[in-house]
């Protein structure tokens, strides 16, 4: 189960309206070995696509590091869908190599980038096999362990 602050909710949804139509994509760190999401990073999609979404290398490096100095992994990895339901495509099933995360995909495919309904659905992905899980939302900004 991955347990969120509406808080990062929204700035997941904020994020994926504002790049619409391309796909947002970003991390959400946390304490190593915590599990709890609480360092909002949006990323820039290297791709520019309505289809695809690809972290620029050089940046990737650069937030790999940063966490590793603060003892922070990533929690959460986010993509946005435009035209497509909230469900890993084939390319996202295959670019998945962080065991430990929770892949979470935000459609904007009804809405674009104006308010409204979006879906929102969370995903373990390991070994090229995925598994829905379900999301607990909360008020609270952290989350005790």
């Amino acid at each position: 189960m991955l347990r969120i602050s509406q808080a990062l909710v929204d700035q997941i949804v904020q994020h994926a309206r504002a790049d619409h139509p391309d796909e947002a994509c970003g991390v959400i760190a946390g304490p190593v070995g915590s599990d709890r999401p609480e360092r909002f990073i949006p990323m820039v999609n290297a791709a520019r696509s309505p289809t695809f979404y690809e972290f620029d290398s050089g940046d990737l490096l650069r937030l790999y590091r940063d966490m590793d100095d603060r003892d922070e992994e990533p929690v959460v990895i986010y993509h946005s869908h435009t035209a497509t339901e909230a469900f890993p495509s084939r390319t996202d099933v295959a670019l998945a190599s962080e065991p430990g995360a929770h892949y979470v995909l935000v459609s904007t495919r009804e809405t674009g980038q104006q308010t409204g309904p979006y879906e929102l659905r969370s995903y373990r992905i390991v070994g090229g096999e995925v598994r829905e899980e379900p999301i607990e939302v909360s008020d609270l900004q952290t989350f005790g362990s």
